[in-house]
């Protein structure tokens, strides 16, 4: 594919290495010298120095010919995104999306207005990310959790501490271990040990602190949890460090859901402003969270759940082990330097945000073919899960699952059939408009993509 990127800042750059990683044509757009170079100095992509939203720009970068254009310049106001994405659309590109930074355009009413400009997707990393920490609350034991069909489906993420009980234990001895009745609602899925993500086989050792993918049907979720050896923790109340429109997204929505909250942050500015445009019940403090007395005196250990948001990556993972030492049960970190993830993991925090990697998991799925539903990155792996809906005809139709070549570093994981769900095996028949979820590392993607079509 032929892909144009408006924006060379974090979110841009790390679509723009993703994407190129995926043999597509990849162009990129900046008037920052520095942006564009550091850009070039480690991808392979071609940059172009000039005006975000200038037509002469967008035609010299081929908008034209683009099967893509990505607008995510940096730093500037939303209308340059969505000018940028307009001339695009008008200049020739067969689908544009637009990063905003305002939760109106976000209402199906407007949604509708801009794809009937032309704009097909609108992306608002901080609401995407106030919404994947809001989600992971509701499964507190889980390092990762994402839902298919309402829950009917679950892919959730363990990590295995000293005393989980399959430590040391093989899948297959895993196996032998499972209820008969039970073996058809949740499988392994992959593992996640020292940066790398394990396609499992019946060999593979569970060993301490693995990160274990696994997919449940609902009715499997408290015995999977059971052979874990967790309890979910029901979240009633939250600390939130930092006061970013991330943090105040998120806080407006526990309130409504009848969730304690507490907002604490240094900028006395800040502090009136969130007073004022909060709900009442989110209590907001002005303070230094950096420092542990004065976490302390506000309560910090009687809190279920602690969250850092305050922009910086070094205080979130910091705060987080200090939340954890006062004895607070979850933790989430919003860490944008992607290097820093794993080091956070290793700290002991539960949960780490990445805008630029949920951002791309929206865009991806824009690569690939129409019946792909969405992408999404998990918590600590590069692995993808991926939603197709079935085409009549596609090659995964053609057989049971063991028959259909498919990548080996992929699994079809669960299936959504009407009303039902259900977890996929080797002699499950795949059958035209089923919704699928795959586990999928990058390489594979591609490969899938076909099988699908």
């Amino acid at each position: 594919m032929k892909i144009v990127i408006d924006g060379a800042g974090e979110v841009g750059a790390h679509l723009a290495r993703m994407l190129r990683a995926e043999a597509n044509e990849i162009t990129v757009i900046d008037n920052d010298e520095k942006r564009l170079a550091d850009l070039a100095a480690d991808s392979d992509v071609e940059t172009l120095l000039g005006d975000p939203s200038s037509i002469q720009t967008l035609k010299e970068a081929g908008v034209g010919k683009a099967d893509l254009f990505i607008a995510v310049y940096p730093y500037s106001a939303q209308e340059i995104n969505l000018v940028a994405a307009l001339l695009a659309k008008r200049i020739g590109a067969a689908k544009v999306a637009a990063r905003i930074n305002n939760e109106e355009f976000l209402s199906a009413e407007n949604r509708l207005l801009f794809k009937e400009l032309g704009i097909e997707l609108l992306i608002y990393p901080e609401r995407i990310a106030a919404d994947e920490i809001t989600a992971f609350l509701k499964h507190s034991s889980t390092a990762d959790t994402m839902d298919f069909a309402r829950g009917k489906l679950q892919i959730a993420v363990f990590k295995l501490n000293e005393d989980s009980p399959i430590v040391d234990m093989t899948l297959g001895e895993f196996i032998t271990t499972v209820k008969p009745s039970e073996l058809q609602e949740f499988r392994i899925l992959a593992v996640s040990r020292d940066g790398k993500t394990i396609i499992p086989t019946p060999q593979t050792k569970f060993h301490f602190s693995d990160l274990v993918f696994a997919i449940s049907r609902r009715e499997g979720i408290p015995a999977l949890y059971g052979y874990f050896g967790k309890d979910n923790i029901a979240v009633r109340s939250v600390f939130i460090l930092g006061g970013s429109s991330i943090a105040a997204m998120l806080s407006a929505s526990l309130v409504r859901q009848g969730i304690k909250v507490k907002l604490v942050d240094k900028d006395t500015r800040r502090c009136i402003e969130l007073s004022e445009t909060l709900p009442d019940a989110v209590q907001v403090i002005n303070g230094d969270g950096k420092d542990s007395d004065f976490l302390f005196d506000e309560g910090i250990h009687q809190y279920d759940a602690f969250i850092a948001l305050t922009g910086k990556d070094e205080t979130n993972v910091l705060s987080c082990v200090v939340a954890k030492k006062f004895g607070v049960n979850r933790t989430v970190a919003e860490v944008e330097n992607i290097e820093y993830i794993r080091l956070a993991e290793e700290m002991g925090v539960d949960n780490v945000i990445n805008k630029k990697l949920i951002t791309a998991s929206r865009i991806f799925k824009f690569t690939l073919s129409g019946r792909a539903r969405f992408v999404r990155y998990m918590t600590s792996t590069n692995a993808e899960v991926i939603e197709y809906t079935v085409a009549p005809g596609s090659a995964i139709t053609k057989g049971p699952l063991k028959s259909v070549e498919f990548p080996r570093n992929a699994i079809i994981a669960g299936v959504v059939r009407g009303s039902e769900a259900f977890i996929a095996v080797g002699d499950t028949c795949i059958e035209a408009y089923d919704r699928v979820a795959i586990f999928a590392l990058p390489e594979t993607i591609r490969e899938i993509d076909k099988v699908f079509k």
